[in-house]
């Protein structure tokens, strides 16, 4: 922490100025970016004190190797001296062909095919647009809706709202104006890596009474749905909620029998972040999807990015139907800039082997359980490089971001959670700060 300085003005300018996510234009003051570097943020508050901290929101998941990291900035500014951004319709470049032969190759076996959106949010609307034109081309124009579990979360597009939990997301705030979709049951949760690998009697008869209702649910609606779209293992923003891989193996055997597609939403869960590579890769070939949509980490947080893969037989049928194409065509996809720091991005997490960073990350979080003995503490999880605080009740959001900030880590608490998805360069030391920052924060304002 040092003396106070004179940069809390742009906080000032913000306020009234600039709208945040789900804020209001006058909610809580935001905090200053002045500066990052590694896992850490450099931040000034409205007291004008400046402030090193980890960030242990990886800055919503996506800052894998840390801010200005030497490998990205050089492929950045390599690629600017060639050229920036190129239209992608009938033209195509390098980097473009580089990234999806990377994605193709890294991604659960099947998936051939690849289409470069904007934003996560954006891949999921262009995967659903392919379910639909795929069952259409397959003579099953009748297939408009999706299947999906409650607790899930897709982005803030209005296809992508739809399949979004029907009571915690955003429907209520968009009556009449969002397709209606089947909601099955949520998962049952794990707790641990074992309950994911379904070690224990418990989670495999909850797994079984679980899919008795999907399976249910399917009887009844399959015959509407094009596809079943789900976050594997970890619901993400719909709660930071693991559960069994089991769970994918019985959406997969759901799907075939019903002649549905399966698409798997990998933006939270793909790059390593639950200890596989990919989420889905907790329930090995049994499971594999149809559709795959990544974003997120892709790009290491430098700029937005994402991607939908499909298998031939996906892009076979969609191209003998009465379009040929994918009818979709953002203004930025495959932008050169964003394909190849993505490409660099991709050949650090080889290098630096994500295995062992991720697993070192799931030792170092694993302190959080000592949140366990507070009275305010439902219960504490940890899967990968993500750790869960769990509370009783809504967390005082600004409060306890503030509290943490000042034990020195950067958290955005939601709901009742308290959680991170550290980068993955964080060290022990900065794991021991972010857990204990998370730890102190919690019993300071709630307890």
């Amino acid at each position: 922490m040092t003396a106070p300085t004179a940069l809390g003005s742009v906080i000032a300018r913000d306020r009234g100025l600039l709208w945040h996510p789900y804020a209001p234009l006058r909610g809580s003051l935001p905090y200053e970016v002045v500066g990052a570097e590694g896992p850490r943020l450099h931040l000034v508050g409205d007291d004008g004190v400046r402030r090193s901290v980890v960030d242990a929101m990886s800055s919503w998941w996506s800052v894998v190797h840390g801010y200005r990291h030497p490998a990205l900035d050089a492929a950045a500014r390599a690629q600017l001296d060639r050229f920036s951004h190129a239209m992608f319709g009938g033209l195509t470049h390098a980097p473009a062909v580089e990234l999806g032969e990377r994605l193709v190759a890294m991604t659960p076996s099947g998936l051939e095919h690849v289409f470069f959106a904007d934003s996560g949010s954006v891949s999921v609307e262009v995967a659903m647009k392919v379910a639909l034109q795929y069952q259409a081309a397959a003579n099953h124009p009748e297939r408009q809706r999706f299947l999906t579990i409650r607790g899930g979360y897709h982005g803030d597009t209005f296809a992508a709202m739809s399949v979004c939990d029907p009571v915690d997301g955003m429907h209520s705030a968009f009556p009449g104006v969002l397709a209606r979709q089947v909601f099955a049951d949520r998962p049952p949760l794990a707790r641990s890596a074992d309950e994911v690998r379904g070690l224990t009697r418990d989670t495999s008869d909850a797994v079984r009474r679980w899919a008795a209702s999907v399976k249910n649910v399917a009887f009844q609606h399959g015959s509407a749905c094009a596809a079943i779209i789900v976050e594997p293992v970890l619901q993400g923003a719909g709660g930071m909620r693991p559960y069994p891989a089991d769970c994918l193996r019985v959406l997969r055997e759901v799907a075939d029998e019903h002649g549905m597609l399966l698409v798997h939403d990998e933006i939270a869960t793909g790059f390593g972040r639950t200890g596989t590579l990919f989420g889905s890769d907790w329930a090995g070939e049994d499971a594999r999807p149809d559709i795959l949509c990544v974003g997120k980490a892709l790009t290491g947080g430098y700029m937005t990015l994402a991607a939908m893969l499909c298998t031939g037989a996906v892009a076979e049928t969609i191209e003998r139907s009465q379009f040929g194409a994918v009818l979709h065509g953002p203004t930025f996809m495959a932008n050169p800039l964003a394909c190849t720091v993505a490409a660099a991005s991709l050949d650090l997490l080889i290098e630096r082997g994500w295995q062992r960073d991720v697993a070192r990350l799931e030792r170092g979080l694993a302190n959080l359980h000592e949140a366990q003995s507070l009275s305010s503490v439902d219960h504490v999880r940890v899967l990968g490089g993500v750790g869960v605080i769990q509370l009783r009740e809504p967390v005082d959001v600004v409060a306890v971001t503030r509290a943490a900030l000042e034990r020195g880590a950067w958290v955005r608490p939601f709901r009742n959670l308290v959680y991170t998805m550290p980068p993955y360069v964080s060290t022990d030391d900065d794991l021991r700060t972010t857990c204990a920052a998370m730890i102190g924060a919690v019993a300071e304002v709630h307890g």
